[in-house]
């Protein structure tokens, strides 16, 4: 029990520096505060869970470290795809896109990611994991009882709630496109989704766009839910399958917000 309250740990810690490097990173692209991940709390879980499968089966390549970092490279970008494949077809969604990427397989996993995830496979297995265990091993057991019971119910609380909202992210897209739409045809017009059709608009409306963009994002926040639009806000390159000229559109009127 001690030993999968150890692991459970080490999944936390490891999720939480995989939230912080994709804040930060995200955070300078976009030249402003992204509060990355997935789930609501500072974790992006499958930085998590590859750190401990690589703790867990590369410890014995420490001692060979190009062929630990081309194990780490492969792993990391099979996980990497096997994640964002699952998750679209869960959510019909799409998280992050590397199609502008050298080297990049369908947009899912690229070169420069597999680079980075391997040489972090090197420093994990070698200098982080052995002080993890150290000072991991040096918390006194009741300790790590509690607080394993107390983050898991607190993660599994956070999954619950982001999963619920999330689950219909199609349909309040879809809702949102027959509200506009609706809205455009009793005024005689033909609605055009996508960003730069929604610059276009507000250049011609002049005067009057803060009042139609007022309306339109009331509209957003009234179809998308606070995990939908938190969704939007920490992906940038977030895709809908069935709707991504819709959410493209979102995007924008909730950047000019």
């Amino acid at each position: 029990m001690l030993a999968v309250e150890h692991l459970f740990l080490w999944f936390l810690f490891y999720s939480f520096l995989g939230w912080v490097y994709e804040s930060i990173l995200v955070s300078v692209q976009e030249r402003r505060f992204v509060n990355r991940g997935f789930l609501n709390g500072p974790l992006c879980p499958i930085y998590g869970t590859g750190a401990v499968l690589a703790s867990l089966v590369l410890g014995g390549l420490s001692g060979h470290p190009v062929l630990l970092f081309l194990v780490s490279a492969l792993g990391a970008s099979v996980l990497e795809y096997a994640t964002s494949w699952a998750m679209e077809r869960l959510f019909h969604a799409r998280w992050w896109d590397y199609t502008d990427f050298r080297f990049n397989l369908n947009g899912r996993i690229c070169l420069l990611g597999a680079v980075v995830f391997g040489l972090g496979g090197v420093v994990i297995v070698r200098v982080i994991q052995p002080q993890v265990e150290y000072w991991t091993g040096l918390m006194p057991l009741p300790v790590v009882h509690w607080l394993s019971i107390v983050c898991l119910l607190l993660l599994i609380i956070d999954l619950t709630v982001t999963v619920a909202g999330i689950a219909h992210f199609d349909d309040s897209l879809a809702a949102f496109t027959d509200i506009v739409q609706g809205y455009a045809a009793k005024a005689g017009d033909h609605w055009q989704w996508g960003r730069d059709a929604l610059r276009g608009r507000i250049h011609d409306w002049a005067e009057s766009s803060q009042e139609v963009l007022s309306g339109l994002r009331d509209v957003a926040a009234l179809m998308l839910n606070e995990q939908q639009r938190r969704m939007i806000e920490s992906f940038p390159h977030l895709k809908s399958v069935n709707y991504d000229r819709v959410l493209e559109t979102i995007r924008e009127l909730l950047r000019r917000d």
